[in-house]
């Protein structure tokens, strides 16, 4: 009888399984486990006035920390899932010769299989904001991007994809998706599956800055796609002027994809902004809600988006009013319009923000909310509300942090039964090394 693809790879992934120096099952000490697990009390008292349904079931039925595949000083952790749910990590690893490898592992029940290497060498571009990720497509398919020097200039470097077709145990060479050849800023990278066995990609390109002496300095949002053979697509700029440095996210609606990032316009206002491709068209940048936060330069923050069908949610951090908030809004049109946005977080928030859709169409948004000189991770359950707003439930605080630029940007990813969480963790003494840290949470039901 001949092997179906899960069963393919579940046979290579666990030939690859650790036979040594790997962490066993992580149990939470009692306080902590009964504080995080419960998830029935809120972390703060709500900030503002909105509504906060008063008997609603717990978001979780546990939280329980998980080992992770990364050793001590990884970091830049980022986490996908498949189409039949499997969970993949991917992390940044520095090697003893200062050299780093980008490496992923899949999750097997209450471990991990043995980590696999994409990439490694001496030209990674490293960055605590623009870090690589891994994209989990069907028939045991992966793609994996991360950022490599080109040149002697400090932002000098070009993005590369490379492709699995055995789960992971084995990659091709990188191939860089921008053909401009100039030596400058190419980074923030979102994919997704675009049929065919494509995989569509967008990114921030700075190719304008290379040539500034023949026009303005300016960011593009730019997209093309990769087939199975590595063969790239055409490049299509999908918007000639963005913000400089924030990261880009993307989600599969009914009609198609829907990037989400953020723009800027020529009076510095920089809000949130999708882009969505319908019918193989792209369509005009929209604005997802007129914050009209006016700063004069990046702040290093970009949203998330998540999607269901024709239902499309959206987070992202804003400083508009000199107010630091996390807003999230729905579509029920592909992302076309958004209703009005409820706001998040518990009133002092570092942003940093995540969203998922679960079963029922709730959105789940994790974020990093300040706390004097320490910071939580945090996520919310917000329900769809009258005239397309929101009900938002207590927040569930999901580990302890600090608001560092080392301690990046926690990601979290959802399958039929639990939410995966990822974050890193600053290292202060040689007993307390930085290092990444992982979190199942079991939804209610």
């Amino acid at each position: 009888m001949m092997e179906d693809s899960r069963q393919r790879r579940e046979r290579r992934w666990t030939a690859m399984r650790p036979r040594a120096n790997f962490s066993p099952m992580i149990t939470l000490p009692p306080v902590r486990r009964a504080r995080l697990a419960l998830a029935l009390v809120p972390a703060l008292a709500a900030c503002d006035t909105q509504r906060t349904p008063p008997a609603e079931l717990p978001l979780f039925s546990r939280v329980d920390s998980i080992a992770t595949p990364a050793p001590m000083w990884a970091a830049e952790p980022n986490l996908a899932a498949s189409p039949d749910g499997d969970v993949y990590l991917s992390w940044l690893e520095r090697q003893p010769d200062s050299s780093y490898a980008l490496k992923v592992a899949r999750r097997e029940g209450a471990t991990w299989a043995q980590p696999a290497v994409v990439a490694a060498g001496r030209e990674f571009f490293v960055n605590w904001a623009d870090f690589p990720s891994v994209l989990a497509l069907e028939d045991d398919r992966l793609a994996a991007h991360w950022l490599q020097r080109s040149g002697e200039g400090r932002y000098a470097y070009d993005v590369r994809v490379a492709q699995s077709a055995d789960g992971g145990r084995t990659w091709s060479a990188g191939v860089v998706p921008h053909r401009d050849g100039t030596q400058a800023e190419h980074g923030f990278v979102s994919m997704w599956p675009d049929g065919d066995g494509q995989v569509g990609i967008t990114w921030l390109d700075g190719r304008k800055y290379a040539r500034s002496d023949s026009g303005p300095q300016e960011t593009m949002l730019m997209h093309t796609t990769i087939g199975r053979d590595m063969k790239l697509g055409q490049e299509t700029p999908l918007d000639m002027r963005i913000c400089d440095c924030c990261k880009t996210a993307v989600a599969r609606a009914a009609d198609g994809p829907v990037i989400a990032y953020r723009d800027r316009t020529e009076d510095e206002i920089r809000d949130i902004y999708v882009v969505r491709q319908v019918g193989r068209v792209w369509t005009e940048p929209a604005r997802v809600h007129a914050d009209e936060w006016k700063i004069a330069a990046c702040p290093v923050n970009g949203p998330a988006v998540a999607a269901q069908d024709r239902r499309v949610v959206v987070a992202w951090f804003t400083g508009a009013g000199d107010t630091a908030r996390v807003n999230l809004a729905f579509s029920d049109d592909g992302g076309a319009t958004f209703g009005a946005p409820v706001r998040v977080d518990d009133g002092n928030p570092a942003g940093r923000v995540d969203v998922i859709l679960v079963e029922d169409g709730a959105a789940v948004v994790s974020w990093v909310e300040n706390l004097g000189d320490r910071a939580e991770v945090r996520v919310r359950r917000v329900r769809e509300g009258a005239e397309r707003g929101g009900a938002r439930e207590p927040a569930v605080t999901i580990a302890q942090s600090t608001a560092a630029r080392a301690s990046g940007f926690p990601r979290m990813v959802a399958t039929k039964d639990e939410v995966v969480f990822a974050w890193t963790v600053p290292g202060a003494t040689r007993e307390d090394p930085s290092g990444i840290r992982l979190a199942a949470a079991r939804l209610a039901r």
